[in-house]
């Protein structure tokens, strides 16, 4: 059961549009769900890949996973939780995302962990993957 995404021109949206079968959606006319417009221009979808907990955990076993983190950069971190993030198919919060981006300018965990403490959990940034106070106590 095939759903395609249109522009429609009539109410200058993007609609998806539902058909029964393959068949149906290559000889039959689309209309826009919206405003029952027939003046729809199809459009690229995006394409979602699904990946299995295994496949996620084998990417994450990838040595090349965790590059830079042993030099203790603030930008390799960064990069590491991007991809974590990516690979769990979690979103980051808004403090995550203001964590990684100063990462991302150069600025130390330690740092940032003076200034968010409200994230720190108590016991340094224990909460955030140990980044406080160095990155070789995880490692």
């Amino acid at each position: 059961m095939p759903i395609y995404e249109y522009y429609c021109g009539d109410c200058h949206r993007r609609v998806s549009v539902f058909f029964r079968t393959f068949s149906a959606a290559s000889s039959e006319a689309a209309h826009c769900p919206r405003c029952e417009g027939a003046n729809l221009r199809r459009l690229v979808s995006k394409v979602a890949v699904l990946k299995s907990e295994e496949s996620r955990m084998e990417n994450m076993a990838d040595p090349s996973f965790m590059a830079g983190l042993e030099n203790e950069d603030p930008r390799a971190l960064a990069g590491f939780m991007r991809k974590m993030s990516d690979e769990m198919g979690e979103p980051l919060d808004p403090e995550m995302h203001e964590v990684i981006d100063r990462l991302e300018k150069g600025e130390s965990p330690d740092e940032i962990e003076k200034s968010m403490p409200e994230m720190a959990g108590g016991d340094g940034m224990g909460g955030m993957g140990g980044m406080g106070g160095g990155f070789d106590d995880d490692f």
